[in-house]
């Protein structure tokens, strides 16, 4: 084997001390490579020396400013949709309506001639005399009545009674004016002449017909909530005429549904512990009266008679369609009727607005004419 020279053994370790020195430095820039992309170096400086909490403490202020104000106009738009659905509801409600029996648009149960309103009546294929109501499902009611009602247990006859409308008007429930039935008040023809001594004495005792400054007096007298019910109650104890509502459903309803009307309005005309009904009498009358309702349905259009006797005593008289008008029942106390007559008449709140402003404008009617002369004249 030969000896290496020197200067070859240099000359070959050169090139060898040369590549293992590249490799290395090779093999470092990797590592350091692959440390960095894995494990980012760090920053000399803390990480929390780059927060600024004023900033962030006003962006989370301005974000729940901008969240507050977007719920807020939500809100406000849900709002204002309501109340105009509301209002359009309320509007299309109380629009006027054609009637089915193909009568006038604008007819309506009052017109005014000659500077007074006088009853508009029409009259049917039969001659019969018709007042409209302005209700498309009940157009028109009968200026005149023929109410005959058997007597049972010697009470007192009301056959053959003839009856004269005075006003009417339709009855709402809710802010929406949901239509429930028409209410018609009629008197006994033959006592209007006292029901018009007692309203004209009311405002001058010493005459017997109204002038027009004198009925406006009277006018504001009925519907004063307080003095308004002082007449009428006067009336209905003193004057004691026989009269009657007449209630047309214009939607299907029940007896119960109609007697919790009726008996709400009788207790908000209590006014309180008043001791003229504090008794067991009234108590008893009053339960008579609920005993009455226990029925089933009413439908619409079919007819009802609350019917108040010189006496008094209420009877309630039904069409239910197929026997024609039969009597529910009667309760005896005086004070059912009168409450319930108080409910339609006056007070600061009564069942219906436009049949108690209706029964004025009628009301109005009769004590422009001479007491006694009103039956004998066409309405």
């Amino acid at each position: 084997m030969k000896p290496i020279c020197t200067s070859q053994t240099g000359l070959l370790l050169k090139p060898l001390i040369s590549r293992q020195c590249l490799y290395s430095s090779r093999l470092r820039f990797n590592s350091h490579q692959c440390r960095t992309f894995l494990r980012p170096q760090r920053s000399s400086h803390r990480a929390v020396e780059s927060l600024n909490v004023s900033r962030m403490r006003t962006e989370s202020h301005d974000y729940y400013v901008r969240r507050r104000t977007f719920l807020l106009c939500g809100a406000v738009s849900g709002l204002v949709g309501i109340c105009y659905t509301s209002y359009l509801l309320y509007q299309r409600l109380h629009k006027p309506t054609k009637f089915d029996s193909g009568l006038p648009d604008k007819l309506d149960p009052f017109n005014t001639e000659a500077g007074s309103k006088r009853k508009t009546v029409i009259h049917d294929a039969d001659g019969v005399e018709l007042v409209p109501t302005g209700n498309s499902t009940v157009p028109t009611f009968p200026r005149v009545l023929e109410v005959s009602l058997g007597a049972e247990e010697g009470q007192e006859l009301v056959n053959g009674v003839e009856y004269t409308l005075v006003g009417l008007g339709v009855r709402t429930v809710s802010f929406l004016g949901i239509q429930v039935y028409m209410v018609g008040y009629y008197i006994a023809t033959q006592d209007i002449a006292a029901l018009q001594a007692r309203l004209v004495r009311e405002i001058n005792p010493i005459a017997t017909t109204l002038v027009p400054s004198e009925k406006d007096e009277l006018r504001k007298v009925l519907l004063d909530p307080e003095r308004g019910e002082k007449l009428w109650n006067d009336i209905l104890q003193e004057v004691r005429p026989r009269c009657l509502f007449r209630v047309v459903p214009v939607r299907d309803t029940d007896f119960h549904h109609l007697r919790d009307g009726f008996v709400r309005a009788i207790s908000a005309k209590l006014q309180g512990n008043n001791p003229e009904f504090g008794d067991e009498n009234f108590a008893e009358a009053m339960k008579e009266f609920r005993g009455l309702f226990n029925r089933g349905k009413v439908p619409k259009g079919r007819e009802m008679l609350l019917v108040r006797d010189a006496a008094g005593r209420l009877t309630i008289v039904f069409d239910d369609g197929k026997t024609g008008m039969d009597i529910i029942g009667r309760v005896s106390d005086e004070r059912v009727s009168r409450l319930l007559w108080l409910n339609y008449l006056a007070g600061s709140k009564v069942a219906s607005e436009p049949a108690r402003k209706n029964i004025v404008d009628g009301i109005m009617e009769f004590v422009e004419r001479p007491v006694g002369t009103v039956a004998t004249q066409v309405i």
